[in-house]
Order: structure tokens, then C-alpha cells, then sequence
């Protein structure tokens, strides 16, 4: 007698885990995205194929950057539950998410025209104004204390472009930035200003004979020259920590 096939087990996506990490119901979901409760079940189940932009309404909900849901275990800041500090109870003692979770950090948008950015979006430095995105990243608290050694306040998330530090970053890498360091010790990756204002990933080093101290400008790819500045002529955004490479 011929037996029915069993279906295939489903397997839960990222966004049913991030939904659980925030220990958000379904519902109050579904309310603060606008998505309908069927496909909201269909994209955590699995039943369709997630894309980025499937995600992008729950990404404020949630506080994860799209990216972040969808490689749910494999981005840092995924697969942790949230802290009890970062929830409220609600009336009637459901727990509601309020305001970016502990270790969120912003992104920088390196797009961006700064005309007509509200001021709540842009990150201000002496004369320099930065366009940010408006989701950030969410690092567990240990990460950052533990592997990166520096706290929240002072971190900066920066997508790369060009080749110029290629094969070590790549154009699209995201980069991790401590913007305490502003002085280019010890000798490393920093983000520096470049003659348009802009900000780039450039190798430091300090050259200690010089008098006054001048600094070389190293680009990992040999098709690219290598400079020498004056400390006083250069502006560091901060110290590079890691990469956060797609895989």
C-alpha cells in the first residue's frame, strides 16, 4: 500500500528568530510593519524565498538592518536574545521594545546628499556633517566589550568603496569604526577625510624621525600610490576595528 510522502520539514528564517529575540508577538508585528499576518507567517516559515526587500518593513520594528535578518546567525548582533533592560512591560503585561536596542550603532551614508536630511539623521563633527542611515547595526554588548574593547557611544559603521585597500577591503565591505582614535597610534587601518571631504580607509604610519611628524598613506593596492602628509594636514575619523564581509 503506497504511503503519502511526508512534506518536507520548514525550517524557521531569520526573521522568525529576530521576531523571537525581541520577544515581539506576531500581532504587534504585524501592527507596527503594516505586512498582513498570512505572509508574515509565509516569510518566517520559509514559504517564500527571502529578499531584502521583503525585510525592509521590519527592520525598524525589530531593530535589525535588513541584512542583519536575513543572515540571522552569521552577522554579530544576531542569534543573542535581548537583554531584559531593553524592554518595558505594556499595559495589561506584554513586553514592547522601546527605543534601538543596546549596542545599536549608526551607519554612515556615504550616498547621501546632505540637503534635506533631518538633523536627527546626521552625525555633526567640527565643520563636517555626515548623512546616517536611518537603521543601524546591533552588536550584542559582550562583542563590543570583549572583542572590539570600546563601548557603543564611540562606533561608527562605514561601507567602503573602491579598491584601493583591495585585497584586504573590498569596495561594498563594511567597516567597524572606533571614532575615539584621533591620532594615527598605533600604525594601522584608519578612517581619514580625503581632499573632497570624503571618508576612505587608508593604512597609517607614523614616521617618527620626521620633525615635524608626517604621516605615509598606504593603499594595500599596489596600483594605487602611496602619500606623505603632515599630521596637522590630516583629519582621522577613527581607528578601523574589523570588517563585516558578505558571504
Amino acid at each position: 500500500m503506497a504511503r503519502r510522502a511526508k512534506a518536507p520539514k520548514l525550517q524557521k528564517t531569520g526573521l522568525f528568530h529576530a521576531r523571537e529575540a525581541r520577544r515581539m508577538s506576531r500581532s504587534e508585528l504585524v501592527r507596527r510593519s503594516g505586512v498582513s499576518k498570512q505572509q508574515l507567517s509565509r516569510l518566517e516559515n520559509g514559504l517564500i524565498r527571502l529578499r531584502l526587500d521583503h525585510l525592509k518593513p521590519f527592520a525598524n520594528a525589530l531593530g535589525y538592518s535588513p541584512e542583519q535578518i536575513l543572515l540571522w546567525g552569521r552577522f554579530p548582533g544576531t542569534g543573542d536574545h535581548i537583554e531584559s533592560s531593553d524592554v518595558l512591560p505594556e499595559r495589561g503585561g506584554r513586553e514592547e521594545l522601546v527605543g534601538p536596542a543596546k549596542g545599536q550603532v549608526p551607519e554612515l551614508d556615504t550616498r547621501a546628499g546632505l540637503g534635506g536630511v533631518p538633523a536627527r539623521e546626521v552625525r555633526k563633527e567640527g565643520r563636517h556633517a555626515d548623512a546616517l542611515k536611518p537603521e543601524g547595526w546591533v552588536f550584542p554588548p559582550s562583542f563590543i566589550r570583549e572583542q572590539l574593547h570600546t563601548s557603543a557611544g564611540r562606533l561608527l559603521v562605514l561601507e567602503t568603496d573602491g579598491d584601493s585597500m583591495a585585497p584586504t577591503i573590498m569596495s561594498g565591505d563594511r567597516v567597524i569604526i572606533d571614532t575615539a582614535y584621533k591620532t594615527p597610534t598605533p600604525d594601522g587601518l584608519y578612517a581619514i577625510r580625503d581632499t573632497f571631504e570624503g571618508i576612505v580607509i587608508k593604512r597609517l604610519q607614523l614616521i617618527r624621525s620626521s620633525k615635524p611628524t608626517r604621516i605615509k598613506i598606504i593603499s594595500d593596492n599596489a596600483n594605487h600610490a602611496t602619500e606623505e602628509v603632515p599630521l596637522s594636514e590630516l583629519e582621522i575619523v577613527g581607528k578601523v576595528l574589523c570588517c563585516l564581509k558578505m558571504v
